[in-house]
């Protein structure tokens, strides 16, 4: 249990596994402590009922600003963990926080957006003017991991925010892809948004970590449904018969763990980002987790040793924030089934939780104005 002490301590922290989303709550009320919170996330499995879980979090959270979503597994003190509900909690005399719900994103009206989050930013400035002179700014942000919308909002919302990073993940469904949802305003969203701006006096740094870099094998999308993310064709071939031949395994069957081991990359700004195919469709095509249209150039990635690379980043993480006091991260699912495949979960999650990580698994990542896949992002926040 997170005792008093260790909630004033920092940043605090409670999960639950309870059935019942009251008991849960009763739970994580107890294990957060009596220290005055500026706001909190959560992140709950898709087994609970949203009606009943939105009424627990209400009763023991009023008056509080309340941010979360619906995940595909959590990231607590033990490192990856599944079917549980967690909440972070940002302690009142070092944070401020306040949101912004888009709760009907098919409607999403750029123009519009742009000054409801400006009008945002400057609330969260005026708001945080008591905590002390030098305070920093993150937007944080949760969005419909099935909405196709991603982009838009994204690149919308950081260009409305200016200089201040916006980082976040797309909420899940543990793999379902039926319907996810977002919670704000003490109810969860579907086919909705949030943005939270988080301001502190603590150092932050918010950042974009990936597994694998591309190999030689490229592929041309030659045919596609950019409305609904599908590949119909890769080089002028049915796109998954030509996808499984390019990656050397033509005539295998085709799932979640194949994907996560042999990511699509394209290369945009001067850097190679993951394009995650989500799924494969009776008709030959693939469904992405991302944008994708006619004329883009991929190749297949190939993994490079993740536990090395991931000890770097908390090193550089300590360099840059001093002593970390949370990692809140967003962690693509495809990284989750991947570590499994490789039988590396256990040494990964003893490295989240060696290094304060908590968080969830997620459809997709945003980090500034990019919507990107098959990363590790997220916030470090300093003591």
């Amino acid at each position: 249990m997170v005792t008093d002490a260790r909630a004033k301590a920092g940043i605090a922290f409670a999960t639950s596994h309870a059935d019942d989303p009251f008991e849960a709550m009763a739970t994580l009320s107890t294990e957060l402590g009596n220290e005055p919170l500026a706001g909190a996330i959560v992140f709950c499995a898709d087994r609970y009922d949203r009606d009943s879980l939105a009424r627990a979090i209400n009763r023991r959270s009023e008056g509080m600003t309340v941010i979360g979503c619906v995940s595909s597994g959590e990231l607590t003190d033990t490192g990856y963990d599944h079917d549980s509900l967690a909440m972070i909690g940002f302690p009142a005399r070092d944070f401020r926080m306040t949101s912004l719900c888009f709760a009907d994103i098919d409607n999403f009206d750029p123009v519009s957006a742009r000054e409801a989050v400006r009008a945002l930013a400057a609330r969260a400035d005026r708001e945080s003017r008591a905590l002390g002179d030098r305070i920093n700014h993150v937007a944080l942000f949760l969005v419909d991991g099935l909405s196709h919308s991603e982009e838009l909002l994204t690149m919308t919302i950081q260009d409305a925010l200016g200089d201040i990073p916006l980082i976040g993940g797309s909420s899940g469904d543990d793999l379902a892809f039926r319907q996810t949802a977002i919670f704000d305003g003490g109810r969860f969203h579907a086919r909705g948004a949030v943005v939270a701006m988080l301001s502190t006096t603590r150092p932050i740094h918010v950042f974009k970590a990936q597994h694998y870099q591309p190999g030689p094998a490229k592929m041309v999308i030659t045919g596609a449904i950019p409305h609904e993310r599908i590949v119909t064709e890769i080089n002028a071939e049915p796109a998954a018969a030509e996808y499984l031949r390019l990656v050397g395994h033509a005539g295998e069957e085709l799932g979640m763990e194949f994907f996560a081991a042999h990511p699509p990359m394209v290369r945009a700004g001067g850097e190679y980002h993951v394009r995650s195919i989500q799924s494969a469709n009776p008709d030959g095509s693939l469904t992405f987790y991302c944008a994708i249209d006619e004329g883009i150039v991929l190749s297949i990635g190939e993994p490079v040793d993740r536990i090395v690379g991931m000890e770097q980043l908390f090193a550089d993480l300590h360099t840059r924030v001093g002593e970390i006091d949370r990692i809140i991260a967003f962690d693509c699912v495809l990284n989750r089934i991947d570590a499994q495949q490789r039988q590396i979960s256990r040494d990964v999650s003893a490295l989240y939780a060696r290094n304060r990580v908590i968080g969830f698994n997620t459809y997709g990542e945003q980090y500034h104005a990019l919507h990107v896949n098959q990363t590790f992002s997220g916030l470090a926040v300093g003591k």
